[in-house]
């Protein structure tokens, strides 16, 4: 009992109150499990983000081109403690259960080193939040599934697929007026909206139609592009204190990350494109590596550029951007070379690992 009042002293999880919650989740999450949709993918034992972009574009190729996006406004600070627990009374009797899981949703927070009670919302980074989340969302699953409505969620991310405009917007209205009225959650109807697939952003993905395939299809959304190309380039800073080799690892691990989340996307091209931008940037921080305008073509004349093309090469300054682009300059700091320093190239991964 007294890992449970200690709930009340923190502004997070502690390892003990973690400990707790992942041994309720243990033993919840079978029972659940079992209630649970099968288009519900978030949070989920062998389900990912994945396999619920694979079903939306069936349901898309299946004629269900016009997509209801529905945005839940701040959904873990809003969950109504006493909806989602008669909820959790519907199928847990124990009542010493219903008691410590209650006891946690009101843990409170710490503000400015006061204490203040959770009158609504889960706490989140506990292991016990996103298996709640779930119960609460489960009913709008139901829901869906009784207007037998074409949907797939991911956590509080969900989007619905009809098959014609008029139906979209007339099941805009009536599920957001579900959510609200009956789960007590708040829909941002701002960032809600309906449209055709390729106006889609959904974890992560955007949506083409592929007309020589005659079927849509997935690709990373250009935001998600955008994020890996910051990422990129602040991996490969020139002014950036570390060795090559270190960053080579780091632009490593944020390939294979990527290209292992998007891999179910097509992407051949852009995967080219950002190999090459990859190897411009190296190609700068090797420049900027070798310093001096005597070490630049002693290192050119190793990398079998003639002595007269190092020398001239060699004292046109800092200018890395053009300097980069120069033929003998590519062809020293070669493809194959960067390969063989250890830089993973995108395509060749992405194709490794494709399952499209």
């Amino acid at each position: 009992m007294e890992s449970e009042g200690s709930c009340k002293q923190i502004s997070g999880p502690t390892d003990r109150n973690r400990f707790i919650q992942q041994a309720i989740a243990q033993v919840l999450t079978p029972i659940y499990e079992e209630q649970f949709h099968d288009h519900s993918y978030g949070f989920r034992p062998n389900r990912c983000a994945q396999q619920a972009i694979l079903t939306a574009l069936d349901m898309m190729n299946e004629g269900n081109d016009w997509i209801v996006d529905i945005d839940l406004e701040k959904f873990f600070d809003t969950v109504n403690h006493d909806k989602l627990m008669t909820i959790v009374g519907r199928t847990i009797k124990d009542g010493d259960v219903i008691s410590i899981v209650r006891k946690y949703l009101v843990s409170g927070i710490m503000i400015d080193d006061e204490y203040e009670d959770s009158i609504v919302g889960t706490p989140q980074g506990g292991n016990l939040s996103p298996l709640l989340a779930n119960i609460m969302l489960n009913e709008l699953d139901k829901e869906m599934e009784k207007r037998g409505l074409n949907f797939v969620r991911y956590a509080d991310d969900c989007i619905i697929m009809v098959g014609s405009e008029m139906s979209a917007n007339r099941v805009m209205r009536n599920i957001s007026r579900f959510i609200e009225e009956k789960l007590g959650l708040k829909v941002n109807m701002t960032k809600s909206k309906v449209d055709k697939p390729q106006g889609l952003k959904y974890l992560g993905f955007g949506f083409y139609f592929d007309s020589r395939a005659h079927q849509f299809k997935a690709k990373p959304h250009a935001k998600s592009v955008a994020k890996f190309k910051k990422r990129m380039k602040n991996l490969t800073c020139r002014s950036w204190g570390v060795s090559n080799s270190y960053k080579v690892e780091k632009l490593n691990q944020l390939i294979r990350g990527w290209i292992n989340y998007y891999r179910i996307g097509s992407m051949k091209t852009l995967c080219k494109e950002l190999d090459g931008n990859i190897r411009f940037r190296l190609r700068m921080c090797i420049w900027k590596h070798w310093k001096t305008p005597q070490n630049r073509a002693k290192n050119l004349m190793k990398l079998d550029v003639p002595r007269w093309a190092a020398y001239k090469i060699a004292y046109c300054g800092d200018r890395y951007a053009r300097l980069t682009h120069n033929g003998w300059v590519q062809k020293a700091i070669s493809t194959k070379r960067l390969t063989s320093f250890g830089l993973v190239s995108m395509l060749d991964y992405y194709t490794e690992r494709c399952v499209t």
